[in-house]
């Protein structure tokens, strides 16, 4: 069925004429109603954003305003937290020089890379200067390990009984290890004065054995000078004393097995915090106690053991 013809009237023309189909008509009324309905949408959102507020929205507000009153606060705390831990740098590597009578380390720039996969990375000149350094240190520790070792062979090769070898405590680390035999600076007078044992500094009542078989030649019960004391007699002229402890268990004349509990570590007497003070004499003659550890420990763990000792200046009596 065929559709019929559209007519139009023009009015300057006074005359009828048929109406053509146009394509842009309908297109241009689509653009109009798309571009209306996207202008409405943003007014409606401009609406709803500027008026309405969610609650995320007023909470976040409020932090804003909280933080701007805030922030002038914390500058002047954020320098003072700076020059503060600046201040701690310089404390912690004063008291490093101090304890260890050398310079603070600095971070190695080696560290958190692997040698073969790092090496193409660092600059010739610095790994140079880094192996320098290693060799040097770990030939220092291991100059100390040998003196160490010559200084106990003669002992072990001329003693007919084996002197006291093992630890007077159990289960510690080399960093308990304490300052050893020599001129160290006594923590009650500031001065540097004779430290004739080994600082083992453990926790008040840490358990203290005897490290050879002997017998008790000696009790001192005293809150002076050398405190609560314990004098073990060893075969071939050795001597072990146990100074500052808290509690003794043996009595003299008593004879004792390598192990044997014979007290508890404290600070009685001229103590400036709890610990072991220990002492190893052969024929009256003041020996260096850590040299008889090695027996005890791994050879890691003495040289560590060995390096604390040398380098630690303070004395814990």
């Amino acid at each position: 069925m065929a559709k019929k013809p559209i007519f139009t009237f023009d009015k300057g023309g006074v005359s009828v004429k048929k109406e053509r189909f146009s394509l842009w008509k309908p297109i241009w009324t689509f653009i109009k109603v798309v571009l209306a309905s996207m202008s409405l949408f943003i007014v409606l959102y401009l609406v709803v954003s500027v008026v309405i507020s969610t609650d995320t929205e007023r909470r976040l507000r409020r932090e804003i305003r909280m933080y701007e009153k805030t922030l002038p606060q914390l500058r002047p705390r954020a320098q003072l937290l700076g020059d503060v831990i600046t201040g701690l740098q310089k404390k912690d590597s004063d008291i490093y020089g101090e304890v260890f009578h050398t310079d603070a380390p600095s971070v190695d720039p080696m560290s958190s890379l692997d040698i073969f996969f790092g090496a193409d990375t660092i600059p010739d000149d610095k790994v140079v200067v880094y192996t320098k350094r290693k060799i040097a240190s770990l030939t220092a520790v291991a100059d100390g390990v040998d003196k160490s070792f010559f200084g106990i062979y003669p002992d072990i090769a001329s003693a007919k009984a084996l002197p006291p070898m093992s630890m007077p405590v159990k289960g510690i680390s080399y960093t308990q290890i304490g300052a050893s035999v020599g001129r160290k600076i006594n923590p009650l007078i500031k001065a540097e004065v004779q430290h004739h044992g080994l600082d083992i500094i453990v926790p008040q009542g840490t358990p203290v054995y005897a490290t050879g078989d002997g017998v008790v030649s000696k009790v001192v019960n005293s809150f002076k000078g050398d405190g609560k004391c314990v004098t073990i007699s060893h075969e071939g002229g050795y001597t072990t004393r146990y100074l500052h402890l808290s509690d003794i268990k043996v009595k003299e004349g008593q004879k004792l097995a390598k192990g044997q509990q014979i007290g508890a570590s404290g600070m009685s007497g001229n103590a400036f915090a709890p610990h072991l003070h220990y002492e190893v004499k052969k024929d009256g003659e003041e020996r260096n106690p850590i040299n008889y550890f090695f027996a005890d420990v791994d050879a890691d763990e003495y040289s560590n053991m060995l390096f604390m000792s040398i380098n630690t200046r303070q004395s814990m009596d």
